[in-house]
């Protein structure tokens, strides 16, 4: 039976939903950004959201994909770091309860949290405070996590921390794992351009990238980008939001649009489009279904809040993903 590994930042996220854009302007946070904060940042905007509704979840753009794969019915396991707290407790079970086999290690400090918030046009504004996700190191990772998985799917989020990905892609390799790597915010491959590059042209199959992370990667617009990153792996998937996506394998380039949504949220978006197009991957299908699964499990993920399809919508999500196959 195959089975997936995923390795990066466990969040639990706190999704909160926003009345106006207002208080994102009192904490001074751009709309749309992703910023690290620190522990008493983190705090303070918790304290000036208590008012509004929220959903906590575990989280990361990984620990996302993964999910969406164990509710597909593939076995799978994730590797992170948390805390010894509620959170960090919270997490865990929540990896358990959804048939994920969690391979977590512990910090002495809290766990990490991505509160995200929602405005009423679905924009996301994330603040991340990521606590003892960050302190994962290579030193933690052994061949015997890698051991009995088919496939390892990584964020580009961990990236910062070259000897961590560079080990881990490394063991993965050793044990003829088929990698795939989602690029993290624009910024995070800017900053990392070249250590990217490498990695991806030594060990990574299948890499995802949504547009302003292929123009960040590649200097480029979406086809352009398509290409130069297919040079470097075996796939290369370029997401560009409302018009769908590109996919190319050697000289194969396929076209994916979107599927009608009524978005709510669009946390999750690209890692649940990972997840389908995995799924589809790991069943033989082709790169036109690979997409459209992507396609369909982007679709639905926003029309809820948080990054995660509810239990309850997905017998009807498989009963779509059937069609497919």
């Amino acid at each position: 039976m195959i089975k997936v590994l995923g390795m990066g930042n466990a969040l639990v996220d706190i999704m909160t939903s926003l009345d106006d854009d207002n208080i994102l302007a009192k904490l001074s946070f751009p709309k749309g950004s992703m910023q690290l904060v620190n522990k008493e940042s983190s705090n303070k905007i918790l304290k000036a959201t208590s008012h509004l509704k929220q959903v906590q979840a575990a989280g990361g753009s990984a620990a996302n994909t993964i999910h969406g794969l164990s509710s597909l019915g593939i076995k799978t396991g994730f590797i992170g770091k948390i805390g010894k707290d509620m959170l960090g407790e919270f997490f865990e079970k929540d990896l358990k309860a959804n048939h994920i086999e969690p391979n977590l290690f512990i910090s002495e400090n809290e766990s990490g949290r991505a509160i995200a918030l929602v405005s009423p046009d679905s924009e996301r504004t994330f603040a991340t405070f990521l606590g003892a996700a960050v302190e994962l190191d290579a030193t933690d990772l052994s061949d015997k996590l890698f051991k009995n998985y088919n496939y390892f799917h990584i964020e580009g989020y961990l990236v910062q921390n070259h000897s961590l990905l560079e080990k881990a892609l490394h063991l993965a390799k050793k044990e003829n794992l088929i990698i795939s790597l989602d690029l993290a915010s624009f910024n995070v491959v800017e900053e990392n351009q070249d250590f990217l590059r490498n990695m991806i042209k030594n060990y990574v199959n299948i890499v995802f990238a949504n547009e302003e992370e292929a123009k960040a990667f590649t200097g480029k617009e979406p086809d352009a980008a398509l290409d130069e990153i297919s040079s470097l792996c075996d796939i290369a998937v370029v997401k560009v939001g409302k018009k769908g996506s590109l996919i190319k394998r050697g000289n194969e380039i396929t076209k994916i649009g979107i599927i009608g949504a009524e978005p709510i949220d669009t946390t999750g978006a690209g890692d649940l489009y990972a997840s389908g197009f995995l799924y589809g991957h790991i069943k033989g299908c082709s790169l036109e279904k690979c997409g459209k699964l992507g396609a369909l499990l982007s679709g639905k993920v926003i029309e809820e809040i948080g990054a995660k399809i509810s239990s309850d919508k997905w017998n009807a999500v498989k009963q779509s993903v059937d069609k497919y196959q």
